[in-house]
C-alpha cells in the first residue's frame, strides 16, 4: 500500500515546498492542529468523564455519560489523530501540495462542531446533532480518497476505507440511540475494530522499516524480517476475528480465532527485533503498542471463550482497555511524537520528556486492563485516568509550542 520507503512517508518533506500559500504554520499541514487536537480533547474528555462518574454529573448530551466517554475517546480523539496521520502521509505518496490553509482549517472547525454537537446534543434537534457529529469522518474519508485518486496512487486507495467504516459506525451508536433496530454496542465495537485493522496495517509497515534504518545506521547485522506469508496470515486472523466479535460478540469459535491471531501477531512482532530498540523509546514505543494489539487480542478471545474454556474469567472491558488504552494510546503518542519531530525539522529521538509521556500512557493501560479484570476497582481506573491526562497533557505541553511554530532545522541523529 506504501510505494515509498515508509521513513519517507512520515518524516520526509517534499509536499510543503509545495504549498501554494503561506498560513500560518498551524495550518501547512495537517498534522498541526489535528494532533494538537488530539491531544488536548484526549486529556479533558477523560478529565470531564471522571468528574461525571465520581460526582455524578451529568451532560446536556443525548448520550449516557459511559456512551459519551467511548463516543468521544473513538470518534473525537482517535479521529483526529487519524486525520493528522492521513492527511500528512498522503502527500508524501501522490507527490501533490498537502491540504492546507482555509481548507485545513475548516476540516479541523467540523470536527469541532461535531465534539460540541455530541456534547449538547439534548438541546439540539436529533438530527442536525447527527449530521453534525457524523460529518467529520465521511469528509475526511472524501478528500483523503480525492488526494489519492488526483495523485493516480492506485496503490493507497484502501487506505480512506476504515475511515469510511469509522463513519458507519459513529452512525449506527445515533441510529441505536435512536431506538433504531441495531445491535447494542455494534457502532462501539465497528469503530474499535476499524481503529485495530488499521494500526495492524501501518503498524505492520512503519515498525519494522523505522526499526531497520535505524539499525542499519548502527551497524547491526541482523535486522527485521520483510513481510511475508507470516505477516498475511497474521492479519487476515486478527482481521477476521475482530470483525467476526464486532458482529457476533458472544460467539465463541470467534474467540478461539482471535487467540489464535493474538499467538500469530506475537510471533510477527518478535520478527521486528524489538529488544533491540530500548535504547530508543522513540522506536520502542510502537512495538509497545503492538504489543498491546496482541494483548489485546488475546484477552478478547479469552472473554469469547468464556469460563469453560478458560483458565480464569476474563471480562471484555479488560481486552478492550488493552486495545484502547494499550494499543491505541501508545501507538497514537508514539506516531504523533514521531511525526512532529520529524514535519518541524527536529531530530528522531525521545528526550527524557517524551520517554515520560510513553512510561506515562503505559502504566495508564496497565491500570485500567487490572482495573476492568479485578472488577472496575474505582481506584485503579481514577489512578488510570490521571496516567492517561498526564500523558496527553505533558504532550500537549511538550510538543505543542512545536506545532505551533514554524519547521526548524536540526541535525537527524535518530532513524
Amino acid at each position: 500500500m506504501i510505494e515509498r520507503n515508509d521513513e519517507e512517508v512520515l518524516m520526509a518533506m517534499p509536499a510543503v515546498e509545495n504549498v501554494r500559500s503561506r498560513p500560518l504554520a498551524l495550518w501547512t499541514m495537517a498534522f498541526r492542529p489535528f494532533f494538537l487536537l488530539a491531544g488536548v480533547w484526549s486529556a479533558a474528555a477523560l478529565a470531564g468523564w471522571i468528574v461525571m462518574l465520581t460526582m455524578g454529573i451529568a451532560l446536556p448530551s443525548r448520550f449516557d455519560p459511559l456512551t459519551w466517554h467511548i463516543h468521544e475517546m473513538l470518534f473525537g480523539f482517535v479521529m483526529a489523530a487519524i486525520a493528522g496521520f492521513l492527511l500528512t502521509a498522503i502527500p508524501n505518496w501522490t507527490g501533490r501540495a498537502p491540504v492546507s490553509g482555509r481548507p485545513l482549517a475548516a476540516l479541523a472547525a467540523l470536527w469541532l462542531a461535531g465534539r460540541l454537537a455530541c456534547l449538547v446534543s439534548a438541546s439540539m434537534p436529533f438530527w442536525l446533532a447527527a449530521a453534525t457529529d457524523v460529518a467529520f469522518p465521511f469528509v475526511l474519508c472524501a478528500v483523503c480518497a480525492r488526494e489519492i485518486i488526483a495523485g493516480r496512487n492506485w496503490r493507497n486507495m484502501p487506505m480512506p476505507l476504515p475511515v469510511a467504516f469509522l463513519g458507519i459506525a459513529d452512525l449506527l451508536m445515533y441510529l441505536e440511540l435512536a431506538g433504531f433496530s441495531v445491535p447494542a454496542g455494534l457502532g462501539w465495537r465497528l469503530a474499535l475494530t476499524a481503529v485495530v485493522v488499521l494500526i495492524s496495517i501501518v503498524g505492520g509497515r512503519i515498525i519494522p522499516v523505522f526499526t531497520r534504518n535505524w539499525l542499519t545506521k548502527r551497524g547491526a547485522a541482523v535486522l527485521p524480517a520483510k513481510h511475508g506469508p507470516v505477516d498475511v496470515v497474521a492479519l487476515a486472523a486478527l482481521h477476521a476475528g475482530m470483525i467476526g466479535w464486532a458482529f457476533f460478540p458472544e460467539l465463541s469459535p470467534v474467540g478461539g480465532l482471535l487467540v489464535v491471531a493474538a499467538a500469530l501477531n506475537l510471533w510477527r512482532l518478535a520478527r521486528w527485533r524489538g529488544n533491540a530498540t530500548l535504547p530508543e523509546p522513540l522506536l520502542s514505543i510502537l512495538h509497545a503498542g503492538y504489543l498491546w494489539v496482541v494483548i489485546g487480542a488475546a484477552l478478547l478471545g479469552a472473554s469469547m471463550l468464556g469460563t469453560s474454556m478458560s483458565v480464569f474469567h476474563v471480562p471484555e472491558a479488560a481486552a478492550t482497555h488493552a486495545l484502547t488504552a494499550g494499543a491505541i494510546g501508545a501507538m497514537t503518542l508514539g506516531v504523533m511524537t514521531r511525526v512532529t519531530l520529524g514535519h518541524t525539522g527536529r531530530a528522531l529521538t525521545a528526550d527524557r520528556t517524551t520517554a515520560l509521556i510513553y512510561l506515562l500512557v503505559i502504566l495508564a493501560a496497565a491500570a485500567r486492563v487490572a482495573a476492568a479484570a479485578i472488577g472496575s476497582l474505582p481506584v485503579l481506573i481514577e489512578i488510570s485516568a490521571g496516567l492517561w491526562i498526564g500523558a496527553f497533557g505533558l504532550f500537549t505541553l511538550r510538543y505543542g509550542p512545536m506545532l505551533l511554530a514554524p519547521r526548524v532545522d536540526a541535525d537527524r541523529n535518530g532513524g
